[in-house]
């Protein structure tokens, strides 16, 4: 069945990010969406490929839904992350 889904703007922000994030397109995401929804997956399959380490314990899921991150620091020109990390001060 064809469908034209208008979403908010939010929404497709974060199918877009997400589709890019996975590798995997919008419209695969959102058919996955649908299914578990309507609970139409079968009781045996991973409802995602992370779940296993979910349940495992080795990966905590998502304490909420995707919101874009917007930086409220940034680093002088010439200075890395791994910088400020790497300093004898902290051992």
């Amino acid at each position: 069945m064809a469908l034209n889904l208008r979403l908010r703007e939010d929404a497709e922000e974060a199918l877009r990010a997400e589709a890019e994030r996975s590798g995997r397109s919008q419209q695969d995401l959102l058919r996955e969406a649908v299914d578990r929804y309507l609970d139409l997956t079968p009781a045996e399959a991973p409802k995602h490929e992370w779940d296993h380490l979910i349940t495992s314990g080795k990966v905590l899921p998502p304490r909420g839904r995707y919101r874009k991150v917007i930086p409220t620091k940034t680093l002088p020109e010439g200075q890395r992350s791994i910088d400020l990390l790497d300093r004898e001060d902290r051992f």
